[in-house]
């Protein structure tokens, strides 16, 4: 059994999960609360990839288990989601880097995949020198499918914080400068993580409950 981590390249955008593949909902202007789609742009999103990569850097990583993929995180400066200029809560802010979606398959849900994932982006973050991260939340969640959003609770436990008010999807961020050490390796905790072999498999609690910087007591 083999996980990794890998760069979200044009070339990889068909491992990524449900409609991911062809939506650039947030690559496209729009106003109110965010739904992936399938709008069929997948040429589009796969020239986003290229350009943001040219202009900025790596936007994003997937996780993959024995060459299957099993998530993915997206970001990137606001300035390349013309989208987030029209969120209910306002648009982020200029200096920092915009998590705009994470996913994971629905079967390996619940058991730490989304924090290693998390984690890797912000480590990759923090080793490029940028000191802010901001990502819109959803109060609440009814469809897991169509919503690219991370929960409020979810990145609170990570150590965001309110930036923004919204009832429904509030603006949240975190300081890097506090994530500047890290000692784990993320692909080893993916690999400790005990995640279901099937669709609809218990999800057991994983063995590794917390990614922390080096000298944190959290």
């Amino acid at each position: 059994m083999a996980r990794r981590i890998r760069a979200l390249t044009a070339e990889r955008i068909g491992d990524l999960p449900g409609l991911c593949s062809s939506c650039a909902m947030w690559e496209s202007p729009g106003a109110g609360e965010p739904v992936c789609s399938h709008s069929g742009a997948a040429q589009e999103f796969a020239a986003w990839i290229d350009d943001v990569r040219a202009q900025w850097g790596e936007c994003g990583r997937i996780a993959y288990e024995n060459g299957v993929p099993l998530g993915f995180v997206k970001y990137a400066p606001p300035r390349f989601f013309p989208r987030a200029a029209g969120m209910p809560a306002g648009p982020p802010d200029d200096d920092a880097v915009l998590i705009a979606c994470l996913r994971v398959e629905p079967d390996v849900r619940d058991a730490g995949l989304g924090k290693v994932l998390l984690q890797a982006a912000l480590r990759d973050l923090v080793s490029r020198g940028e000191r802010t991260v901001e990502a819109y939340a959803a109060s609440d969640v009814a469809d897991r499918e169509r919503s690219p959003l991370m929960t409020v609770e979810f990145l609170l436990r990570q150590g965001f914080e309110v930036a923004r008010p919204h009832p429904v999807s509030p603006l949240m961020r975190l300081e890097l400068k506090t994530l500047a050490s890290w000692t784990e390796n993320l692909e080893a905790v993916l690999e400790a993580l005990q995640l279901p072999r099937r669709v609809g498999e218990r999800v057991p609690a994983p063995l590794v409950n917390s990614i922390r910087p080096k000298g944190s007591s959290r």
